[in-house]
Order: C-alpha cells, then structure tokens, then sequence
C-alpha cells in the first residue's frame, strides 16, 4: 500500500519511486538481529576473541561485535575492537566527527553499572552514551556546550510516534515532488558568512525549500526535529566543501560535482533510509527512563548536587584536535544554530586553538612533571600552542573536580582519549589525565588501549591518533 502511494507522486523533479528502490535494496544488505538486544554469555566471550600482533610486536586481542562484559582486563593491555553498529538505529542519524562506537561505551555501562543508575557523558558529543544508556535501561545526562551536539543528541535520544512520522513523510515526500524554484523567496534563505561560495545558487533554493517544507508540517516537535537532522545530514555533502575533512574547506582540486536536484535526491534518500531506525529505536525505547540534554551546562560546571550519579562514560576532546564548530559551520547555520561569527562558540570549547597574544606570552606549567617538560618543549618552538595545551590540562582538572563532585562514592569515571602531536612532540593526554585525577582524589583502577581502525571523517597522518587509551577512575 505504502509502495503504491508512492508510486503515485509525480517524479519530478526526482523520482520518489527510484530512491525508494536505492533504499530498499541497502537495507536489505543490513537485514539481521539487533545485536544491542541480545545477552551475552559468560561464557561465550572466547569465541569472538583474538589474539594478534602489531608491526612492533605488541600482543592485541581483538575482539569482534560485542565485547563480552566479563572480558579479562590487566594494565597495559592493547584491543582492537570491530564494531559492527556504529549506523544502528539512531546510532547513524549523522556523521560526527571521533565518536564513540557503541560496542565501547554499551560494554563500560553493561559493566559498570546497573538497571536504573544514573549515568553522565560531561562530553556528550552525538549522544552515543545517552543512546546506549537508555537501551540498557539507565538514566542519562548528557553534557556539551556546542549547540549542535545538544540538537543531535536529543534527536537520537526522543522517541516519535510512528504514525505521526509516516503521515508527516508522506506529506513531506508529496511536497519534496512539488518543489519549483518559484516557490523559494529571498525570506526563506538563512544569511551566513561566504554561503554563496558553500553553496551553488541552485542548491541554496533547494535546502530553504526543504527546511520549509519541514517548518511547514502539522505535527509533533519530535517528528520535525527528526526530519531537520536528516536534512543536516546532507548539508556537507551538497555544499562546495570537502565532504573528507574536519575542517569545511573547499578544494579545487577534488573537482567536487554538485548537481541540481542532488539536495532533494539526497534528502528523500535520508529519510527512507533513516525512518526504520527511528521506528526501531522508538518501538525499543523502555519506559520510566529518562535522558537529560541540558542547555545551560559545561563539562567544568555541572549543575548537579554532590554524590548523585552512580557513572560517568565519555570520550573528551583532545588538545587542539577537531575543531567542531568549524566542522559543523554549515550545518549550524542552516539549522538557525548559529548566524555571525563562531568566534565566540570556539572559545567555549576544551582544546580550542582560540587564545590570545597575552595570555601565551609568559610560560604556564601544570604541576604536572610529565606535561610540563612537554609544554615547555613546545613553548620554545611555538609559546601559542604551548599555552594551549596548558589550558587544556587546567580545563580538564576542572571537569576531574566537578565529576568527582557529582559521583557516587565507590563510582567511576571512564574516560576514553587519544594522544595526539603538537610541534613534533607527543602530547600524552591519558598519562597527563591520569595524574591530574589522582591529584583530585580518584584512584587509577585499570587502564587499557583500543586500537582506531575507522575514522569517519579522514585526518593527516601526521596528526592522526591511532590508539585510544582507556582509563577506569574509581571514587
């Protein structure tokens, strides 16, 4: 029946009916059980393990899928862990730069925690905590200062109504074949810095026709913001920007080809692609658990009451690593997240590269030996990036101090982070964190390396990071 209708929307200026087909056959490579859903036994944890060698001889175990809950863990060891659900449910609503793979923060919180805990990711980023959090039948609060990740994250984490979704699709869809780009004013295009050179005029009409169409529906909050990230999700890929790249830069030389009706081909694709997710993942929301996106905190203010949550999972920023701001500028603007300069937005973020002349003019020191023999290397090649690196280190105490604060005594503080290289010299953020916590009163309780096989959006290799380093911090 749902075939039919659509069959019956006129096909131009895409053909509904072409895109659905282009659907129905990648999802029917993805058929399969929802692995989220099924226990794993005790005992069956060797049975999707490996052990494996890198290029210097260094034991990994490698563990594919589900990482077992009672997986063996001693200091130092090194995982490599495949993920096969990093797109399951609203897991792949949009792409987001470094994020967690769901295997990792559902096994922390499988591990650490119980039914109807309380959990806090301090820096959410798109919510893959929160997600997790929730199928596994715990509260969650997630923490980020940047609008987008707060949007996102709520999106993923909000059920709809299934039949108000498909209604508003179908509305949307019979809209969508309907657009001329007479219907477009000058009313309906957001103003931002250097849009017309993001964008081709053509694509420009076609993304405010889509955001209004979307604006224009009678239905739930929910369903329209649903629909609103699907069409975030598209934005990089038909604006003039290298779709590969953390930064939103154009490059002549990629030859990048946006045609004509590529933002509504591509939006319809999202939206059959991305609505059985959403249905799933509503269908198996649990009921009495709540998730928490707040608008009015930081990861090193966390308007919380001292002893309240019984975990904390994250994966924070590292030093002058990927500035999400920049990343997501497009998508921000369209999104009415933002409208002048995101000077000021940078500057909130932990590991921003945003400091001024004064403040790295003198060297600053942590107290911490390993760091500040580090930062004082970088400082005499660069004083800027050492500075920034400090800040780094002082924002990080702040949020040890605060987490500490707000958990439970006995609770721990997982923190997943990756080192990077500045000036040619290694910034070792997971041995520099863990002598800050222990500074702040947490105990080291393991801490342990997973391997990064998959990078969303590419990086250079010189400044790629190639091990994330866990580290289990006990109250």
């Amino acid at each position: 029946m749902q075939t039919n209708i659509i069959k019956q929307l006129l096909p131009y200026p895409i053909s509904i009916s072409e895109v659905e087909s282009k659907i129905v056959r990648k999802n029917g490579r993805k058929n399969g059980l929802n692995k989220t859903q099924l226990p794993l036994l005790a005992s069956n944890w060797r049975y999707n393990l490996e052990k494996i060698y890198n290029d210097f001889g260094e034991k990994i175990l490698r563990v594919e899928g589900e990482i077992p809950v009672d997986l063996p863990i001693e200091d130092g060891n090194r995982f490599l862990f495949i993920s096969h659900d990093q797109t399951n449910m609203t897991h792949g609503l949009h792409k987001y730069p470094a994020k967690f793979f769901p295997e990792l923060p559902r096994w922390i919180i499988s591990r650490y925690s119980k039914e109807k805990d309380f959990i806090l990711d301090p820096f959410a980023g798109s919510g893959t905590t929160n997600v997790e959090a929730l199928l596994l039948k715990r509260n969650s609060v997630g923490i980020d200062v940047d609008p987008f990740s707060k949007y996102l994250s709520r999106v993923k984490t909000n059920p709809v109504d299934e039949k108000e979704l498909i209604k508003a699709k179908y509305r949307l869809l019979e809209l969508i074949v309907q657009y001329r780009p007479s219907k477009v004013s000058v009313f309906d295009v957001p103003v931002f810095p250097y849009r017309d050179n993001w964008f081709n005029r053509e694509i420009i009409s076609e993304l405010a026709y889509i955001k209004k169409a979307i604006e224009s529906l009678v239905t739930d909050s929910e369903v329209k913001d649903f629909f609103k990230i699907c069409f975030s999700s598209i934005i990089r890929s038909v604006s003039n920007a290298d779709d590969n790249c953390t930064r939103t830069v154009i490059r002549k030389k990629l030859n990048k080809k946006v045609c004509p009706a590529d933002a509504l081909k591509k939006f319809t694709e999202a939206i059959l692609f991305n609505i059985p997710k959403m249905i799933e993942f509503s269908h198996l929301y649990p009921p009495n658990i709540k998730v928490i996106i707040p608008n009015d905190m930081d990861a090193r203010d966390i308007k919380f009451e001292d002893n309240v949550f019984d975990l904390a999972v994250t994966s924070p920023p590292y030093v002058n690593a990927v500035d999400y701001p920049r990343t997501h500028q497009l998508e921000l603007y369209w999104l009415g997240l933002a409208k002048d300069s995101l000077a000021p937005l940078k500057k909130c973020h932990i590991g921003t590269e945003s400091v001024s002349s004064l403040e790295y003019k003198n060297l600053h020191l942590t107290g911490i030996k390993e760091a500040d023999f580090v930062i004082s290397r970088i400082f005499k090649k660069d004083p800027r990036r050492a500075f920034i690196v400090y800040r780094y280190l002082l924002d990080m105490r702040k949020n040890l101090f605060e987490v500490f604060r707000v958990l439970k005594k006995g609770g721990r503080y997982i923190i997943v982070i990756g080192n990077n290289r500045i000036r040619g010299e290694v910034i070792e953020n997971w041995r520099y964190i863990s002598k800050l916590a222990q500074g702040v009163g947490f105990c080291v309780e393991n801490f342990f390396a997973s391997e990064i096989i998959r990078h969303f959006i590419k990086v250079p290799r010189k400044e790629r990071v190639d091990t994330d380093w866990i580290l289990v911090l006990r109250k």
